[in-house]
Formats: C-alpha cells, structure tokens, sequence
C-alpha cells in the first residue's frame, strides 16, 4: 500500500476509527473522490464502515436517526453539495430536537473553474454553488466547518465526533469540496484511536440533594416525562423508585418510553389533574411538559428540570418555571437522585396511602381508555388500531416508533425503547426510515411503524420500500388512513370550536382524497401488503403482518381506513 490515500477514501477509514457502523449516503457529482476512496480501501483489505445506497435523503437521515435510539452510536450521512442538504435538512431539525449525534456531512460543488484536479466539469458545479452553503443546517447542528486541506480529515472528524457526541448530543455538519477530496491524504493515523473524547454530563451533587430532599418532603409529588428515564438499568431503577415513594408519573406527548403504560404509578398522558395539586414536579427531560394555558401549575409548587439540557437553551422561548435545574445525561441524574433520596425520613404511612391511590387511579385511566377504544360501532378508530396491535405486540421484542399514528397507553407498552414516538419538531416522514435504522442495528427486534397516511406519502415511501428490499429489513409499517391531515383539523377545532371551518362538511386545506392504494406502493418492492376496512379483521391482518416479518423476515404493510379523530 502507498504511504497515502485520497482524501475521500480517508473519510471512510476515519469513521470507521471512531466506531461509525455505517455511512447513509446518497452520492452525486461531487462523490468520485469519495467512490474511488471507497474502491481503493476495499482493494487493500482496508476496514470502512459499510455505505449504504439510500435514494433519498430524508430516509437516510431517519435511518442514522434510528440506528443511534438502538445503540446509542452516532453514525454518519453523506449528501450531495446543496441540494442534497436542502433534502436532509428536515431530518437534522428533528435530530437536533431530540439530541440524536449525528455525522452529517456534504459535498461541496467545485470552487475551482479549471487548472485543479476535481475542478468544475458540468453546468450544475455552477448552478449548485451557494455564499453560505452550510445556512440550509447551521441552526440544528452544534458545530460546522468545512475540511479545507486532506490533512485535516482525522482531526476535524474527531473534533466532529466528539462535540456530537456530547451532552447535550446533536447533529454536526462537515463540508467537503471536491477539490480537496481528490488530494492525496496521508495514510498514518487514520485508523488509531480517537484523539477527542465527548463531554459526559453528570449532575451537580448538591443540586440532586436538594431535588431528593424536595421529593421526600413532597405531599403530592409529580414526574413529567417525555424522553424516556436514560438507559435499560435506569429505566428499571426508575420504575422501582417511582412505586417505592409513591410519585406520580405523567407521560405527556412522551417521545421515549420513561415507564411502563401498566406501571401502578404511571397516571397516563394529561398531567392536569396531578399538576393542578402537585407541590413538587420534576420535569425530566421534556421540552414542553404541560399546556400553560391549560394546565395551571398549583400555587408555590417547586419545580426541578432534569435532563441533558434542562433549560432547552437551543429554543428562543421556554419559559416554564424551573426553580431547580440539573443538567446530565439521564442514565446518570436518574440513579443519582434515587441514590440520594435511600434513607431520607418519610411520612411511610402517607406514602402507602399515595401508592395506593396512584394504583387506583393508574387502572382506572387504562381500563377507561381501552374501553373506549375497543368501541368499533361507527368502524375502526386509531385507538382500536392502538388497542389492537399493543395485544398483538405483548410479550415480543418489539418497538413502535408511532408519528400520528397509535396512541400511547392505549397501546400497551412496557419495555425500554419499545416506544418512540415522532420529535416535537415535527418533520413528517420520520418513523419508517426511523424503524428501518433500528431494525438495521437490531435485526431480531420487530420493528413497527405506524403513521397516518399523510406522514406516509411524507416518508417517499417508494423509495423507503426499495430500501427495505435492498437491505432485506422486515419492518413494519401500519399506516391509520383518514385521508385528511387530522392533526390540521384538530388544531382548527382546537382554536375555533364554533368556527365555520369546524362546522363545514368539508374542511379547507385539510382533505387527502382520493387515498392512494398504499398497499399497491408497497408490494411494487414485494412486501406483504393488505388493505383493512372492518373492524372484524383488524386482530387478523395485524398478526398476520407479524407472521411475515417475524417468519418470512421481509416487510409487510398494513393501510388501515380509521374513522377521522
């Protein structure tokens, strides 16, 4: 082998260094380099990571997305100059909201017009040309840069690595001009360790004595939580703890899992009724954890925000009260704050007592929304497809990564990372290149995206079906079919109740008619595919689908009419 390797074939073998599994990209004018990189290395036997062809680049950023909520590793997409970027742009907002590392890298048009190696060739090395090309992410990454000279690739690649990785995590962005791509980098080094380590948060001790000593002392104590309680141990510890002293666990708009739906403490989704008598509330780690204007926080109640990022400093607005803040990653503020509250004096009587009240009231709420659910008088609801499928899913190893699709806690879920649902930015198109990536990293996992019909022409759904085809992935993907955009409608009837919008048949701006046959999209890529209108065979087409996936391992799709919310 020579003493050097081109700049575009270092990339690679840097990732690889840094524990990059796999490289999501889609290539265009400014990827030879990069291609020939990639050639080279596999002729001398060099490891990358592998590189995946995904054909649009919203689908491969939900994938690294997915990838890292099973792992915990970032890993790496690569997109064409701008207009790539423009196309990833969305999948950057909804990483960045959710703290998900991610390597997002693109090629920059030619600088050069000619007398360089790599220089302009094409018209579109003119027409692709931007001041500022990074602007398209600058506000969703924590860091970027553009690789100037072939020398850099490992330094800016760890430094990359490293600040994406730290707490808070979030999404960075290198830029790589052809021209630099196509010289010479220098072979040695590349694959040694990294030479930058990320930022672990852990929370300040004092600040976790004084949360515990709120909490012991607390009357009627409230956990918010929306993205989940850190790892699988803490997720353990956390339910524990929560029945241990009797605290309130309220799942509003949760985007992880923080406690099982079936958990004695766990009070269901609308925080209300708990927040309107709260005298302590730790909010961990959600970035809105109540309505303000409809969820009145009770008088002199003490709240403490827990998470990566307890302040959300990334968001202009947030004013939610937070008297105490603790900042770490969650794996570690949770077991801190419950080693901190074993041996605080406590009222054991009142606890006993407050645990049995939350058991009460925690089986009152499941058995009043699953009865509701299970009504199919007027057809089926996307709470019956909830109902149904969290029976069809219990006891498997499965996660459902749901966007305005399946509602938490009708549907049942127990286990940690068996639910994602979509970033409160609210990119569309998230979930099933979302489930693709985690069926990528965990193969034995059934993973299930449910999503409505809008989210799923979101999605390019052509292209997220060749893709699992391609990579022989069996998810999931159960689509609740209202034709219309129903969170639109719901907001409108939200805001105007005796509007003329709400009362109209035929609300504006709001219909999705006619529904394609979304069944047929998914078979043109051979996937198991069934249309379901009656209520009747809900139960059997969903354990059916699981047959394929679990059995044939190749994608199955279910299109589900659902009556509108």
């Amino acid at each position: 082998m020579t003493e050097t390797i081109t700049a575009g074939g270092a990339v690679f073998t840097r990732l690889k260094a840094l524990g990059v599994d796999y490289v999501f990209a889609n290539s265009g004018t400014d990827f030879p380099p990069i291609i020939e990189g990639l050639a080279e290395a596999r002729a001398n036997g060099i490891a990358l990571p592998k590189a995946l062809v995904i054909p649009h680049e919203h689908a491969a950023m939900g994938m690294a997305h997915g990838y890292y909520l099973m792992t915990g590793r970032a890993q790496a997409v690569m997109l064409h100059t701008n207009v790539g970027l423009s196309n990833g742009v969305i999948g950057a907002i909804n990483a960045a909201c959710e703290h998900v590392p991610i390597l997002l890298m693109s090629g920059r048009t030619p600088v050069t017009e000619s007398g360089r190696f790599g220089a302009r060739t094409v018209p579109i090395a003119w027409g692709q040309e931007m001041r500022d090309q990074t602007a398209l992410v600058r506000e969703s990454c924590k860091w970027d840069y553009e690789l100037r000279f072939p020398e850099q690739v490992a330094g800016l690649l760890d430094r990359a690595h490293a600040i994406a990785s730290s707490t808070p995590k979030g999404p960075v962005y290198l830029s790589l001009p052809r021209e630099t791509l196509c010289e010479p980098c220098p072979r040695d080094g590349l694959d040694g360790p990294p030479a930058i380590a990320p930022v672990v948060g852990a929370p300040n001790p004092e600040a976790i004595r004084t949360a515990a000593e709120w909490l012991a002392g607390a009357r009627s104590p409230l956990v918010i939580a929306q993205r989940g309680s850190g790892d699988a141990d803490s997720f353990t510890a956390f339910a524990d703890w929560a029945e241990d002293w009797g605290i309130a666990v309220c799942s509003w708009w949760a985007t992880h899992l923080a406690i099982s739906t079936e958990h004695p403490c766990h009070v269901g989704a609308d925080p209300g009724p708990w927040l309107a008598e709260a005298d302590v509330v730790v909010v961990l780690d959600s970035l809105a954890p109540w309505w303000p204007d409809r969820h009145p926080l009770a008088d002199g109640a003490k709240v403490t925000n827990i998470g990566p990022d307890p302040v959300f400093s990334r968001f202009p607005v947030r004013n939610f009260p937070s008297h105490l803040s603790i900042a770490g990653e969650n794996r570690l503020t949770v077991p801190a704050l419950i080693a901190a509250m074993r041996g605080l004096a406590r009222d054991e009587a009142a606890v006993a007592a407050r645990r049995a009240r939350l058991a009460g009231a925690s089986e009152a709420t499941r058995t009043a929304i699953r009865a509701k659910a299970a009504d199919t008088a007027r057809g089926i609801t996307k709470a019956y497809v909830s109902l149904c499928l969290g029976e069809a899913l219990d006891g498997l190893k499965a996660s459902v990564f749901s966007e305005l699709g399946t509602q938490l806690g009708v549907l049942k879920r127990t286990d940690h990372r068996s639910w994602f649902q979509e970033p409160h930015s609210g990119g569309l198109g998230w979930s099933f290149p979302c489930a693709m990536g985690a069926q990528l990293a965990e193969p034995d996992r059934i993973c299930v995206a449910t999503l409505g019909d809008g989210s799923y022409m979101f999605a390019n759904p052509t292209v997220c079906h060749q893709i699992a085809e391609a990579l022989a992935l069996p998810v999931l993907v159960v689509i609740v079919n209202n034709e219309e955009w129903g969170a639109v409608r719901g907001s409108v009837a939200g805001l105007y109740p005796q509007g003329h919008a709400a009362r109209a048949n035929d609300m504006p701006l709001t219909a999705l008619k006619p529904s394609p046959d979304f069944a047929m999209t998914a078979s043109a890529s051979r996937a198991w595919s069934r249309t379901v209108t009656d209520p009747a065979e809900l139960h059997g087409a969903i354990e059916a689908a699981l047959r394929v996936v679990r059995e044939e391992k190749r994608q199955a799709l279910l299109d589900v009419k659902v009556l509108p919310d």
